[in-house]
């Protein structure tokens, strides 16, 4: 069993900064950081660190050695990524004092990538394999398609948010994974409750109050609580908890046991700053007690 995770790679310029910038100010920043980043980085090298085989599929540009070595040193893994002529995905992070952030990103190769290099990468995929998508890259619907076509779990994390690119994948995930924010705007994009969407499973994360599973065919639901914490950064958060319920499901923990696991290392995560290098392993998240 196996995670193929098809997603973006970003070299992330980190700012410390007093506060978030306002429209028109100029502020200096009081350090820079930079790292390994993008949603689908983050989310490979938090299934990685969750214990999972993680395969990443996904494009860099020239100079990008560090990247794929960084990628390979926490245990993803590289085979699928392809090098480029176009500039990697970059990502300017400022991270205001209070632990929250604002991210400029430019896609460059994340978005450069054909469906016939998709589906040469999926080749080696297994049934019962998990796909994991989001969407900061091009070929989501195109990727969904070809993983649900050779059987494999589609997971697909809504971020950053788009409610046309949301509805069209729809169709050909078995998990939607999405906040509070995310899910109420796709309930008004597309005039329905969450709940009544043809995915059998949803998960909301909300949180510092933790995150909800709703499985539409049964007509249930459950909420898991979060955990208390000092935020420093938030960066990366959402992707820990996309990466670790994606290794746990993986693996076939039940949906309660994989909630609580990847809310504990979002909580674990938030404590820190950085990104993928941020990302907590399993055995820090099991001894994590906030």
């Amino acid at each position: 069993m196996a995670i193929w995770s098809f997603g973006s790679i970003n070299a992330d310029h980190v700012y410390a900064v007093p506060h978030i910038p306002k429209p028109g100010e100029t502020l200096a920043a009081t350090g820079l950081e930079i790292g390994l980043g993008g949603k689908g980085a983050n989310q490979s090298v938090a299934a990685a660190k969750a214990g999972a085989r993680v395969h990443h599929i996904g494009a860099v540009g020239p100079g990008s050695e560090w990247i794929i070595e960084r990628l390979s040193n926490y245990g993803v893994g590289t085979d699928q990524i392809r090098v480029l002529e176009t500039p990697t995905g970059h990502a300017i992070i400022t991270v205001a004092e209070d632990g929250e952030n604002a991210i400029t990103i430019l896609a460059g190769a994340n978005r450069a990538l054909g469906e016939g290099d998709i589906e040469d990468s999926l080749a080696g995929a297994k049934v019962n394999d998990l796909l994991i998508l989001q969407n900061e890259t091009n070929l989501q619907v195109e990727a969904a398609r070809l993983g649900k076509e050779r059987g494999l779990r589609v997971l697909y994390s809504a971020a950053p948010f788009d409610a046309d690119a949301a509805a069209a994948v729809l169709p050909h995930i078995d998990v939607l994974l999405l906040n509070e924010i995310e899910a109420r705007d796709l309930e008004e994009s597309l005039n329905t409750q969450i709940s009544d969407l043809e995915v059998a499973n949803i998960v909301v994360t909300l949180g510092a109050k933790g995150a909800r599973w709703i499985d539409t065919k049964a007509g249930t639901s459950f909420q898991v609580d979060g955990l208390s914490v000092k935020a420093v950064d938030t960066t990366g958060a959402g992707d820990t908890f996309a990466g670790y319920i994606a290794a746990a499901l993986e693996d076939g923990t039940s949906p309660e046991d994989a909630m609580a696991l990847a809310c504990k290392a979002a909580a674990l995560k938030v404590t820190r700053h950085g990104a993928a290098d941020a990302i907590p392993t399993r055995s820090e998240v099991d001894a994590f007690t906030p």
